[in-house]
């Protein structure tokens, strides 16, 4: 993707509404996965143990739109699969692509249930 090129709208992004979303359980996830999240709105995240600690972003790579839960996690990089476009799960950052950084979401642990603030 050049510059030039207009970035892939995502469909699924959530609107942001400062609301928690009980997602799962911890021990639901283990470290060095990732998970798709559909939420109650029919919007997508993905979702990253990395060394026990869990990171969402967006499910969808600004690129072509594939999937980012289904991509390949090394430590807190996630590379696309389609194309191999990489982002920073803590930060969003693209790696590969200067101005194509996602969004990324606050995750909290309560009670063992897995939140994510969209």
């Amino acid at each position: 993707m050049s510059l030039s090129e207009p970035r892939a709208p995502n469909p699924k992004r959530p609107l942001r509404t400062n609301r928690f979303f009980t997602v799962g359980r911890l021990e639901d996830l283990p470290e060095g996965a990732g998970a798709i999240i559909e939420l109650d709105t029919g919007a997508e995240l993905a979702l990253f143990n990395v060394a026990g600690c869990l990171y969402a972003i967006e499910n969808f790579c600004p690129h072509r739109g594939a999937s980012l839960a289904d991509g390949e996690l090394c430590d807190h990089t996630v590379a696309c699969l389609l194309h191999g476009w990489q982002f920073d799960v803590r930060t969003g950052a693209c790696l590969t692509e200067p101005e194509s950084d996602i969004e990324t979401y606050e995750v909290v642990i309560e009670n063992g249930d897995i939140k994510i603030k969209v």
